[in-house]
């Protein structure tokens, strides 16, 4: 008789409920039981999918940057490439606010004490960034941004809008300047600082908002993400 084989779904279900655990409770709240238990499965489960807990919250990291790249991979280059880096913010944002314990854990926000994590593994989702590099490039040739470095460029991006997602998530902005309103005025300053114009970046800014809701409806089930994409090797 051959071995049964992993179900995915329960995988991915073991690492949403394990994330979950871990961002509310901290590592105690991580257990094999009440994984098995909030899941519907055998304690086992833990060890054929991931040889045990360490590797579970590797696979929590892993999992939460290919989500963020398959949000950015339903953004399609356009004849606007400040519509498109402006855009890759909106889908970082939405990754964010649609796997927050993911997003906790894959960021070093959310302790996991005993469950040890190797530079390898804490630099894994980088190669997202790489996706950012190559729009912040079509920038600058374009001449909308007077940057030289498109890295140092899609750096600035990323720590920005990170910030902005991780004060929201942890419901710090409130009105009269709540995500919305910092998140919209953040957009536009970063690109000014790159050396667009206002009224230009604006009117990009706007273009992306647009593109944003035609992909809220063609990529609503994101969440549980049929086949995210790998990392490079």
């Amino acid at each position: 008789m051959s071995p049964r084989r992993a179900d995915p779904e329960l995988r991915l279900a073991l690492i949403d409920i394990g994330a979950r655990l871990l961002a509310e409770g901290g590592p105690r709240a991580l257990s094999t039981r009440r994984l098995a238990a909030e899941a519907g499965c055998s304690t086992q489960a833990v060890y054929t999918h991931f040889g045990g807990m360490s590797g579970l919250v590797r696979e929590m990291v892993h999992e939460g940057f290919d989500r963020l790249q398959t949000h950015f991979a339903h953004v399609a280059d356009s004849d606007d490439p400040v519509a498109d880096i402006a855009l890759l913010g909106i889908a970082y944002r939405r990754n964010g606010g649609r796997n927050p314990h993911l997003y906790a854990i894959m960021f070093g926000t959310t302790t996991h004490t005993g469950y040890r994590l190797n530079e390898p593994d804490r630099q894994y989702g980088r190669y997202t960034l790489g996706r950012v590099s190559r729009t912040a490039a079509r920038c600058i040739d374009s001449g909308r941004f007077t940057a030289a470095d498109p890295e140092l460029v899609a750096h600035h991006m990323w720590t920005a809008v990170h910030g902005i997602v991780s004060l929201e998530l942890g419901d710090y902005l409130i009105p009269p300047y709540d995500a919305d309103t910092c998140f919209e005025t953040q957009l536009v300053n970063l690109m000014v600082a790159q050396g667009d114009g206002r009224a230009r970046a604006t009117r990009s800014i706007a273009a992306a908002r647009l593109r944003a809701v035609g992909l809220e409806e063609r990529a609503g089930g994101l969440e549980e993400r049929a086949g995210g994409l790998p990392a490079p090797s």
